[in-house]
């Protein structure tokens, strides 16, 4: 075959290999909510002092064709219907289970086969245990943290036992991961609030680029006024990646949704309504 002739049956190949574009759907789902009585924890700066705020506590189930995505799987089942406690600074409580929400768009936790983590606190992992089938996909230092001693704050290994005791596949990712091989979904690293912090990059064909935050930033404002949380691993490396994730919205015209804010969260669907 001469030069050109294979020049045109490469471009051909490729052009039929991508001629089938994978099916992309996202859910937001309500994994809890954080009544913060001081707001001031989670700025450095001084800002928001005397502030109070609920923090949203929210969770995502993505569709690739038929294959399903959990990401992030909030607050533990243990608070449902809990009451807040008046005294807490922070007063976490939970309306409904994610197997509860599942079944609401029909699915069963079971056809969960990825389960990707933005990082290793308490909220973000307190339903891990209902998806043993599905991998985890977490960074690999917040993975470290887990068999730490002591434990750094919010980190409880209980919540993630089926992975840890080898009985479930666990995938620790190193800088970024392209979730299904097509560009589609894309876990971003993007440390600061721990050492292996990520963040989701979601191509919808109708809505756009989503960006889940993950906690770069716990609200809006501290994207402006650069506060940072006192108890982030490291200040430095939060602020750059919130530089990386303001850089990517702006380069992809994606929306970016800070997971904890509630005017955020809103810019999706109300569940169970999809993204497409």
């Amino acid at each position: 075959m001469n030069p050109i002739a294979t020049i045109v049956f490469s471009a051909a190949a490729l052009m039929a290999s991508t001629a089938h574009s994978a099916e992309v759907e996202l859910w937001r789902l309500d994994c809890g909510e954080i009544e913060v009585r001081d707001l001031s924890l989670f700025s450095d700066t001084y800002n928001h002092v005397g502030e109070k705020r609920t923090l949203t506590d929210s969770c995502y189930v993505i569709r690739h064709d038929q294959d399903y995505m959990l990401w992030d799987a909030g607050l533990p089942a243990g608070l449902l219907g809990a009451k807040l406690d008046p005294s807490a600074v922070l007063a976490p409580t939970l309306a409904k289970d994610i197997p509860t929400q599942l079944a609401e768009i029909g699915l069963k936790p079971e056809q969960i086969s990825r389960l990707g983590i933005s990082h290793n606190h308490f909220d973000h992992v307190g339903q891990a245990a209902f998806f043993p089938q599905a991998t985890l996909m977490i960074g690999a230092a917040d993975l470290t943290q887990f068999k730490g001693d002591p434990l750094p704050f919010a980190v409880d290994p209980a919540f993630i036992k089926p992975w840890l005791d080898g009985g479930a596949k666990v995938d620790a990712i190193s800088g970024d991961r392209d979730v299904f091989g097509d560009g589609t979904v894309t876990i971003l690293s993007t440390p600061g609030h721990t050492p292996g912090e990520t963040s989701l990059l979601v191509r919808l064909a109708e809505t756009g680029p989503i960006l889940l935050s993950g906690d770069v930033a716990h609200f809006e404002e501290q994207f402006e006024n650069r506060g940072v949380p006192g108890f982030n691993f490291d200040r430095a490396e939060t602020l750059a990646s919130m530089e990386r994730l303001t850089g990517i919205a702006k380069a992809l015209n994606a929306t970016l949704i800070v997971q904890h804010d509630a005017k955020d969260i809103a810019k999706l669907p109300a569940f169970p309504k999809s993204a497409r």
